[in-house]
């Protein structure tokens, strides 16, 4: 099975930063589009941040855009998440996934457990 397991996750003062990683098992990771998901208490779960196998192309939320990065190394199997200028609204559970094809379109085939970050004002 493909398993995606986050870390990085944890308490961090606004204004702070943050990095989350994810790692990724089995042969989906080669050719996969890979996003960053969240969920906050009551609030749906949103992509807020995505990057397409073909042509680098990536997505930004407008919430994160200019905060966040999103970058893959695909030697290592592993997917980060670099968060600046945290703010308490970045409260959340963020989620790695992997889609099934090369874009990231529609919903993705496998998810993380998620891990928790808390943004203190």
């Amino acid at each position: 099975q493909v398993q995606l397991v986050e870390s990085g996750g944890g308490l961090v003062q606004a204004g702070g930063s943050l990095r989350l990683s994810c790692a990724a098992s089995g042969r989906t990771f080669s050719g996969s589009a890979m996003g960053w998901f969240r969920q906050a208490p009551g609030k749906e779960r949103e992509l807020i941040a995505a990057k397409a196998w073909i042509g680098g192309i990536t997505y930004y939320a407008d919430s994160v855009k200019g905060r966040f990065t999103i970058s893959r190394d695909n030697a290592k199997n592993t997917l980060s998440l670099q968060m600046n200028s945290l703010k308490p609204e970045d409260t959340a559970v963020y989620y790695c996934a992997a889609y099934e094809g090369v874009y990231y379109s529609g919903s993705p085939g496998y998810w993380g457990k998620g891990t928790p970050v808390t943004v203190s004002s």
